[in-house]
């Protein structure tokens, strides 16, 4: 993690890289290609459904339109990828709260090496199938059925097997992005299936505007500069690092001796960027899911429906459990992140330490203070960002944007950033394969 100074790449050299380096113009297609496969696979149909009943049940319900903004819109056509993501995204949670839990798991990450991770990246692919069936089962059972057009008995079977196998192809693609393309996979699917979404929404907004006079296109403005001012916000919170400064003792190798060389470690503001937001939201989803699963009798299935109206977006008790999920999820990624045992014990290999700070165990202990520091603030605004748009919604009257609130946003934006800072890496190793061939 140790890393020095370098001049940043400018946007000339990065579209110019983008455009000449046949490496990265590479991935730059495959990744365009694969989400553009994507989304032509949400509007190929599930047969057998009523859709013209169903869109018009659906129409009023905040949580499932808060669940097809992430499937791009999956939901309401129902097409065959209407899960999207979500069940990849779920088993990650699953599998990640997994490995800190047990210890087997957590050797297979840790001592294995790359053999551990494709080892737990299997098992996490076992869960997704799994959670995928049970999740196509609830949507088919509690939502569907009782628009099917055919058959009812084999309604089930056949809808749950085609909602599966496409949830299971878009995580394919989903990792072959990741391996041969640029960005997170997982990300940029649900990246895109927000901007999918955004003509829409526009549109109504901008209707809204027209039809409700000068009230309604101040109540507009409002909320479309809270949203500006969010934007800058999650760009500061995303890109802001504390720097701790590394001192490397000087070292002699055979007759040249090596001065002592100052450095610094770049800790983030936000370690998990937007991994928490989307986790945190994926959990919120669950209740919904599940109620649809265990049907709509019972005493589980009510307990399951009464939670997941309370956690409608808007609600008080939403903007709690949200930001309660978002701070832990941050000091759960962190804590995957950066370990700073293994941080202090590195430097001390490497002769290096802290100024006024003892190598090893003091080192750990500056370490962790400084993380939970950064990883507390960065998760207050985090849930901040998150929370103040929706009620900004309530408080203005504007709904056109519900399910398109701040979550969508920091998800956007920290996509966004993401995806150009690892384009920018591969421009800075361009730049050093041209230095070596000269």
């Amino acid at each position: 993690m140790v890393v020095s100074r370098e001049k940043t790449p400018t946007a000339q050299e990065t579209f110019l890289q983008m455009a000449q380096a046949a490496g990265l113009r590479g991935r730059l297609l495959i990744t365009i290609g694969l989400l553009i496969l994507i989304r032509f696979g949400i509007f190929i149909p599930i047969p057998g459904i009523d859709r013209a009943k169903f869109v018009a049940a659906i129409s009023n319900s905040p949580v499932l339109g808060f669940l097809d903004i992430f499937t791009g819109g999956g939901i309401s056509t129902l097409g065959i990828f209407a899960l999207g993501i979500l069940p990849f995204i779920n088993a990650s949670i699953i599998m990640q709260l997994l490995t800190a839990a047990i210890p087997s798991l957590e050797d297979l990450q840790k001592n294995e090496g790359e053999a551990g991770r494709r080892k737990i990246s299997q098992i996490t692919r076992y869960v997704a199938a799994g959670w995928s069936v049970i999740q196509s089962t609830a949507i088919t059972v509690g939502l569907l059925r009782e628009y099917a057009l055919g058959d009812p008995f084999w309604f089930v079977p056949e809808t749950v097997l085609a909602l599966t196998a496409g949830s299971m192809f878009v995580m394919w693609v989903s990792e072959l992005i990741t391996e041969r393309g640029i960005g997170n996979g997982a990300s940029l699917l649900i990246f895109v299936n927000i901007v999918a979404s955004l003509p829409r929404t526009l549109g109504q907004t901008i209707d809204y505007a027209q039809t409700g006079g000068r009230q309604a296109v101040a109540q507009v403005v409002i909320l479309l500069l809270v949203f500006l001012v969010m934007i800058v916000g999650i760009v500061f919170v995303q890109e802001g690092t504390r720097r701790i400064p590394i001192i490397s003792a000087r070292r002699q190798v055979g007759r040249k001796l090596y001065r002592e060389r100052t450095s610094y470690l770049p800790l983030r503001l936000n370690q998990g960027g937007v991994m928490p937001i989307i986790f945190a939201s994926a959990v919120l989803i669950l209740p919904q899911s599940l109620a649809g699963f265990f049907g709509s009798e019972g005493a589980v299935s009510q307990v399951l429906v009464q939670v997941a109206n309370a956690l409608r977006p808007g609600t008080w008790v939403y903007v709690g459990v949200y930001s309660l999920l978002i701070l832990f999820f941050s000091y759960f990624y962190a804590s995957l992140i950066v370990n700073p045992e293994d941080v202090s014990k590195n430097l001390k290999k490497m002769g290096s330490s802290i100024p006024g700070i003892r190598p090893g165990e003091k080192t750990k202990q500056y370490l962790e203070g400084v993380l939970n520091r950064l990883t507390f603030l960065g998760a207050v605004f985090l849930s901040f960002v998150a929370t103040v748009p929706t009620l900004v919604e309530g408080a203005t009257g504007v709904t056109t944007f519900r399910g398109l609130g701040a979550t969508s946003l920091l998800i956007l934006v920290g996509v966004a950033i993401d995806t150009a800072k690892q384009i920018q890496t591969y421009v800075i190793s361009q730049r050093y394969e041209g230095m070596i061939k000269q």
